[in-house]
């Protein structure tokens, strides 16, 4: 199971966490608007925090989480010798204990996707993006300019293939559905 999360590059880059969203819950509290307090996206923090490390400031980020593959390892361990008879035959067996531990196969990994920013992801966007995923038979719900489950699940579908396994609208993916201006590349 993954979770997805997505943060803006370079909003907060100096306050602790716990103090970033504790002025969100703050904020949220002051206004009526309950979009303000219902994250645009599953998931979604207030913008807090960086992206990967690299991230430019101002771009926006994803995240899915691969969390660690952890195994039960059982090994045999000599507690007592076996006993040797001075005619070479065991007098005695060895006697073994088992013991079992937890090893990581593999360890959790914080996958970092690029996504438009929420200041674009306005109904209309929304709207633009759900006619988008109908002309390509990955949503036949009503165009309604929400972010549902509907539309979530539609969006997830589509760049599963070639990009996080996400409800949370990827850029690459935005751009292949028409949606976001494709940056130009320039010839020097």
């Amino acid at each position: 199971m993954t979770q997805a999360l997505f943060f803006r590059s370079g909003a907060v880059t100096r306050l602790p966490i716990a103090l970033s969203l504790c002025a969100a819950l703050v904020a949220c509290e002051t206004t009526n608007d309950t979009s303000a307090t219902e994250p645009p996206e599953p998931g979604v923090l207030a913008p807090t925090r960086n992206g990967p490390a690299d991230a430019a400031p101002g771009t926006c980020w994803g995240k899915t989480v691969s969390p660690a593959v952890v195994e039960r390892v059982s090994t045999q361990v000599q507690i007592k010798p076996a006993k040797v008879n001075p005619d070479g035959t065991i007098g005695r067996p060895p006697v073994y204990r088992t013991e079992e531990k937890q090893v990581i196969v593999t360890p959790r990994r914080d996958n970092w996707f690029e996504t438009p920013c929420a200041d674009v992801l306005t109904p209309e966007f929304i709207a633009s993006l759900q006619r988008a995923l109908s002309a390509r038979g990955g949503y036949a719900g009503a165009i309604t300019g929400t972010m549902d489950p509907a539309t979530r699940r539609a969006v997830q579908a589509f760049q599963r293939a070639d990009g996080p396994d996400s409800g949370v609208l990827t850029l690459a993916a935005a751009r292949e559905l028409g949606l976001i201006a494709v940056p130009r590349e320039t010839t020097d």
